[in-house]
């Protein structure tokens, strides 16, 4: 009996350490695999990658209903995550282009990051993007300004600059600001299209980001 109960808090603290060593984000990457194993992704699709802005879009499909959207967002990501899981992210599928919403959360992460390291961030996502699809049209959305991370604004405005700049650099790539339509007649940010964390968005705010995004998707 004591060999079968030691034999039952063996496996029992191996399964639990094995939990708390998987990295941040495992499951929702586990869940995408799953979602692709239930319905094969389609070809030539638009790849949404990125944070918590995709992530609770999860009627993207009703606002562009002319498109094929893949949406895989997971809430809370970083540039540093999309890096880490590019993998997983890229290889299942076969879009015809990829518009990426990430980099808010590297700066929430870290209070004393510069712009220059969440840039070189998404440069390196990029490259591993095109290092599988060297002509498809990958696109950035700018971070958006969060009433709830007023103090963050100026690092994200500086990595906005660079990432544009970078991205009219480049071939079949496009920087899609939605920062001015998100913005009254002063210039200040309409708190009115987010929700109560001040965080994320409105279906409104949704709405306006469609009305940006039209004229880039293919």
């Amino acid at each position: 009996m004591k060999k079968i109960l030691s034999a039952f808090l063996l496996l029992a603290f191996a399964f639990f350490f094995t939990q708390e060593k998987k990295p941040m984000y495992w499951q929702d990457i586990q869940n995408f695999k799953k979602l692709d194993q239930e319905n094969p992704p389609p070809k030539d699709a638009i790849l949404l990658i990125g944070s918590s802005s995709f992530t609770k879009w999860t009627d993207v499909a009703s606002y562009f209903p002319d498109k094929t959207i893949i949406n895989r967002g997971f809430g809370g990501s970083r540039l540093t995550d999309l890096n880490n899981y590019a993998d997983d992210l890229l290889n299942p599928y076969r879009p015809k282009q990829i518009i990426i919403y990430c980099g808010e959360n590297d700066f929430a992460d870290d209070k004393d990051l510069k712009a220059q390291a969440v840039v070189d961030r998404f440069k390196t996502f990029y490259k591993k993007i095109r290092a599988r699809f060297p002509k498809i049209e990958v696109d950035y959305i700018s971070i958006k300004y969060s009433p709830s991370r007023e103090n963050l604004w100026p690092q994200m405005k500086e990595a906005n600059r660079e990432i544009e700049a970078f991205m009219n650099r480049e071939p079949n790539a496009e920087f899609i600001d939605i920062t001015k339509v998100m913005q009254d007649a002063s210039g200040k940010v309409r708190k009115e299209l987010f929700v109560g964390d001040m965080l994320h968005m409105t279906p409104e705010g949704y709405r306006l980001w469609t009305s940006v995004m039209k004229p880039y998707m293919k």
